[in-house]
């Protein structure tokens, strides 16, 4: 169907809005405006095209029966304005264009309704938070509510503002989720905006988003640390100066599971305290020597197969000496608490010196894919070269 389209069979939807009076006839009006008058069940992602057959157009304003405006954009002749994103499902729009012919003002006026869908999708969750402060290495996230069949169409959908533009991309996950890195570490003091112009786009044969969402968030110091496992040390880095090095204790190593992986890593989450047990491993039997709960304070996630940095003083007389954690970053209970304060989602941890690199879908560890192998995950398959705030 062509993008342009002006009504529907229904077969996407049941018919909205109710029957239009007809235009007063004219054998070649100056201005032409699609979806024509009263045109019913328009298709959401259609777009609205107004030119000027004759002259050029001065002004153009589509709006919904709530009175929102749809943006849009002036061709650089000012012969054409077309919507730049797609209209929402079941809703009425009225469409008023002038412009000047030969001097003269001219005008037209058209009013069509947007069908009902069959089923509606829409954003569920985004990360950062609304207004969250974040690290330089934080992705943003975006899941809905039903799998996206047609991907390029959402993705298109998803436009980006910063205060310092920089070159990312996005990957999808699978067909709820979809993620956007940078190319490289955000700069600090950047503030961004993502907008989901999701409301009208098309998924799925008959499934159409609901309505638009909004996020904005800001990121913040540069804050980078490194464990050295083979050293036994954590160096944390602010804005590129050192500014706590301590002894720590990794996993012990012998067995896969007890090795900490190697890689960049980012915070997830924290919590204080966390329940840590053996039965991530199988192990629930008390009475097996393998066995252990605990009770851990000040514990910052950092990959979904149960990686933290937490406090640990029942090793503290291995803390800089030797590795005898299940796999987690082993530190003293002042240290803890103090990283644990100051850690932002998506400040970045990397870790050295072991045989088990972190999988790139193992948490966020989405910055061990080379750059051209993340963009190679975008339905589009090209870079998001995001818009100034």
């Amino acid at each position: 169907m062509s993008a342009c389209g002006g009504g529907g069979d229904g077969t996407d939807g049941a018919r909205a809005g109710r029957a239009f009076g007809a235009a007063t006839p004219s054998a070649s009006p100056p201005i032409l405006i699609t979806p024509a008058h009263g045109a019913r069940a328009v298709r959401p992602d259609s777009r609205v095209v107004v030119t000027a057959r004759r002259g050029t157009l001065h002004r153009v304003v589509v709006r919904a029966a709530d009175g929102t405006r749809a943006p849009g954009r002036m061709s650089s002749d000012r012969r054409t304005w077309r919507t730049r994103w797609t209209l929402r499902p079941g809703t009425v729009y009225t469409v008023d264009s002038t412009g000047v012919e030969q001097g003269r003002p001219t005008a037209a006026t058209a009013r069509f309704a947007t069908l009902r869908p069959q089923a509606a999708f829409g954003v569920a969750d985004v990360a950062p938070r609304p207004g969250e402060v974040v690290g330089v290495g934080m992705p943003i996230i975006v899941t809905f509510d039903r799998p996206v069949a047609d991907r390029a169409a959402v993705e298109r959908s998803l436009e980006l503002r910063m205060s310092r533009p920089v070159v990312g991309a996005w990957r999808w996950l699978d067909g709820r989720r979809v993620v956007f890195r940078p190319r490289r570490f955000w700069p600090t003091g950047q503030r961004v905006r993502l907008i989901a112009h999701t409301a009208g786009v098309r998924a799925a044969p008959g499934v159409y988003g609901r309505a638009d969402r909004a996020v904005g968030f800001r990121v913040g110091p540069a804050r980078i640390s490194t464990v050295d496992v083979p050293r036994h040390r954590m160096t944390v880095r602010v804005n590129g100066r050192v500014v706590r090095s301590v002894g720590i204790s990794a996993g012990k190593g012998g067995a896969r599971k007890y090795t900490t992986t190697s890689g960049v890593h980012l915070t997830m989450g924290k919590a204080d305290p966390v329940i840590m047990s053996s039965a991530w491993m199988g192990v629930t039997d008390r009475d097996d020597p393998r066995y252990y709960k605990k009770k851990v304070r000040h514990a910052v996630q950092i990959s979904a197969s149960g990686e933290y940095v937490h406090a640990a003083p029942w090793s503290v007389r291995a803390q800089g000496r030797e590795n005898v954690s299940h796999g987690c970053v082993n530190a003293s209970p002042e240290f803890a608490r103090w990283f644990f304060g100051e850690t932002l989602r998506g400040d970045v941890v990397t870790i050295i010196g072991t045989n088990r690199p972190l999988e790139w879908n193992n948490g966020w560890g989405y910055w061990q894919l080379p750059w051209r192998v993340w963009q190679a995950g975008s339905a589009l398959k090209r870079p998001v070269r995001p818009g100034r705030l």
